[in-house]
């Protein structure tokens, strides 16, 4: 696998960039980041889960 493709890949897994640039052998996740991409699905996930977050907590609240 090439290695932007497993960066990449890897992040939108939801591993760790830490954990992803100890795999790649990185001593810098800045490194890590020139092969691991943000894809729009990676954030159109995040967001959705952070949405699904602020909800539940809301919910709580207003249950009080």
């Amino acid at each position: 696998m090439a290695r932007h493709t497993f960066g990449t890949m890897s992040l939108s897994a939801g591993i760790p960039i830490e954990s992803i640039a100890k795999m790649m052998g990185h001593a810098s996740i800045a490194s890590t980041q020139i092969y691991a991409q943000v894809t729009d699905n990676k954030i159109s996930e995040d967001m959705d889960r952070l949405i699904r977050k602020y909800q539940k907590e809301k919910a709580k609240e207003e249950a009080i």
